[in-house]
């Protein structure tokens, strides 16, 4: 059944709505001195809202439900805390430092994300992606020599001045995170589109499985860095393949018979297993435990992770001598870890139904990279394996951080010395099947091919420049291609034709509605998109070809009037000298005869979508209006209601044309 409406109204034009219905300006504002004092104010109530606001434990803890919620976060914080010791030793040898330094970045980010962040189901710590950016800036400072021996008083000085520059990118990170808070930038991750995240992080999934396979297959090979740091270190790789350590191959094989399916169990039966099957942890303990019983270090020369020192690091100052050469490529590792962090927690903030601050985040991983580096860790953000296992075994707040941290706070006090037998093959394998969500990514391109293939070029320009290229380098072409392509499509706004629906004040394009008709005499067009420097000729092309205003046409109707201005001077003369000319009878009449019944004498403008207009497009509105003029015909400027403008442009063809030509309605 359809229902009609009738409205009766009268026409509107904008200066007439505000005269009727617009608000008076507001009376006796505020002096600016009495402003600046309520701002400047502190109360009780304000400095409690404040502390609050950005400190989230002090709102979120009293108001904890410990029945319904202890267990749960017991749970997940215990299972992420499992999952994060083999992780945090894999992912440091990704930055090229020791594991010791990862079972470090697994403990503080994680209790001061607890206390600052937002993101209830959020998990931080060490994330591959920013482990590997970290690694690349490590290699190009400290390069790893051939010929060093791990025992000896110049490894340890080695060792020093790698974690040195990792934890100062980690210090660096922290201060920017912390900057952009302090100016209220959160809304730049927005620039970090999704396409562009998925394809970058994809991306780097393949430069961290390439990277691993020096370590699975037992070589000691020099890492590369720069444009085709892919293909160099894959070309290495295949060049020393006679090389291959078979006790170490035999390792990463068995691993990667055990890890892959029971993470492909863990993936398909999520919902049944109230917690995940820790495989990493019973792996590392496993391989460590056959390592020391069969000697197979000495044996067979198998690279073993070695000593891990019982306790707390010591607080220090980062390498701050090297922060202008590291400055660049810390920009790229803050933006993709807030990025990805923010990405993660506003994902399980929609699910949950809860929201989170971008600024407060920022703050919070600006705290937490600043303060862990002071402590020997390298940068953290949130990760993807322990996010989406701290949600699906059941944790509902931030206090599973702080189980977590307790696993990782046991197993440096306690265990992290057993772990001296630990073949890195192993941890290399564990890195390579961390990555299997990021390999899965590709599943996302057919949807994307269908809903937008802008956003499908996109990935696809992203992935292939950090593949070849390099990761820090493919983000920055990434962007820029996703930038460019907003800019292109503003440029390429389509300008279309208006018709009526027969009967209603309703009006659609008619190249996709065959049934609305153009009101005779009246063109009417809509543009969707902004009016600018940028897109200022294609908006004049398009109306000039919808409009039909040929160089040609434009003197052939200036002909045209200055004809019937003549004919009317002559015609006033006539009625002056006493005699009428009764075949004229007014200069609208006149221009009737002169121009044929389809002839446009009245142009509408839809600015219902135009998003801006600036200086440039102003004067182009101009230049059209003077253009149109000169062939009589009128350009009318419609905001919101097309239907006003019609009727007033029907009732103003009926009246002697005024001088202006272009009014607002």
């Amino acid at each position: 059944m359809s229902a009609s409406v009738a409205v009766y109204r009268n026409i509107y034009t904008e200066d007439r709505f505000r005269q009727a219905y617009g608000t008076e300006e507001q009376r006796g504002r505020e002096r600016l001195s009495r402003r600046l004092a309520q701002r400047c104010s502190c109360s009780q109530v304000d400095c409690a809202h404040l502390l609050k606001k950005r400190v989230p434990v002090c709102n979120w803890l009293p108001k904890y439900k410990l029945r319904k919620w202890i267990l749960g976060d017991i749970v997940a914080g215990l299972t992420v805390g499992i999952v994060h010791i083999p992780q945090g030793m894999a992912f440091a040898l990704l930055t090229s430092v020791a594991p010791v330094y990862g079972l470090y970045t697994s403990f503080f980010p994680v209790v001061l994300y607890m206390i600052f962040g937002t993101g209830h189901h959020v998990s931080t710590g060490t994330f591959a992606v920013l482990s590997l950016m970290t690694g690349k800036v490590v290699e190009q400072l400290v390069p790893t020599p051939l010929a060093l021996n791990s025992s000896s008083p110049e490894a340890a000085e080695f060792e020093a001045q790698r974690i040195g520059v990792a934890s100062t990118v980690a210090f660096l990170s922290g201060i920017m995170m912390l900057c952009m808070c302090g100016f209220q930038l959160g809304f730049l991750s927005t620039y970090l589109s999704e396409p562009i995240v998925k394809a970058f992080t994809s991306a780097a999934a393949f430069h961290v499985t390439i990277s691993q396979l020096q370590s699975m297959l037992g070589l000691r090979l020099p890492r590369y860095t720069g444009a085709f740091s892919l293909f160099k270190t894959l070309g290495s790789v295949m060049e020393n393949l006679p090389h291959t350590n078979v006790a170490e191959l035999a390792i990463s094989l068995l691993c990667l018979a055990v890890l892959v399916p029971v993470k492909e169990v863990n993936s398909r039966f999520r919902e049944r297993l109230r917690t995940p099957i820790p495989v990493e942890i019973i792996t590392v303990i496993i391989a460590t435990g056959v390592t020391y019983a069969f000697s197979l270090d000495s044996r067979y020369n198998i690279q073993i992770v070695g000593h891990i020192p019982a306790g707390f690091p010591k607080p220090r100052l980062p390498a701050l001598e090297t922060v202008p050469e590291i400055a660049a490529d810390t920009v790229a590792i803050t933006l993709v870890g807030y990025a990805v962090s923010v990405s993660l927690a506003m994902i399980y903030a929609d699910k949950h139904g809860y929201s989170i601050d971008p600024n407060q985040e920022l703050l919070a991983h600006g705290i937490s990279n600043t303060v862990s580096s002071l402590f020997t860790c390298f940068p953290s953000s949130a990760t993807l394996a322990t996010t989406n296992i701290l949600e699906s075994a059941g944790g509902f707040t931030q206090l599973a951080g702080l189980f977590t941290s307790l696993v990782v706070l046991i197993v440096l006090l306690l265990i992290g010395p057993l772990f001296y037998f630990l073949p890195k093959a192993v941890l290399a394998c564990i890195n390579v099947t961390s990555l299997r969500q990021m390999f899965l990514l590709f599943q996302d391109l057919p949807d994307l091919w269908r809903i937008s293939r802008i956003d499908f070029m996109v990935w696809l320009v992203t992935w292939l420049s950090v593949v070849v290229l390099n990761v820090d380098l493919g983000l920055a072409i990434g962007v820029i291609f996703s930038m460019m392509s907003v800019i292109c499509r503003t440029q390429r706004a389509s300008c279309s034709v208006l018709g009526r629906a027969a009967n209603t004040e309703i009006y659609r394009s008619i190249h996709n509605h065959n049934k609305c008709y153009e009101v005779p005499g009246v063109k009417i067009l809509t543009y969707n998109g902004p009016i600018y420097y940028g897109n200022r000729s294609f908006f004049k092309a398009e109306m000039t070809e919808l409009l039909g205003l040929t160089p040609e046409k434009i003197r052939r109707r200036e002909k045209a009037i200055k004809a019937i201005e003549k004919r009317e001077r002559e015609a006033i003369s006539t009625v002056e000298q006493g005699v009428a000319d009764s075949s004229f009878s007014s200069k609208n009449d006149l221009f009737r005869t002169e121009v044929s019944e389809g002839e446009v004498q009245a142009v509408l403008i839809d600015c219902s979508s135009v998003i801006f207009v600036d200086v440039a497009g102003a004067r182009l509105f101009i230049q059209m209006c003077m253009e149109c003029q000169k062939i009589g015909v009128r350009i009318y400027l419609s905001n919101c209601n097309v239907h006003d403008a019609v009727v007033y442009i029907q009732l103003q063809r009926e009246k002697p044309q005024e001088n202006n030509a272009m009014v607002w309605v």
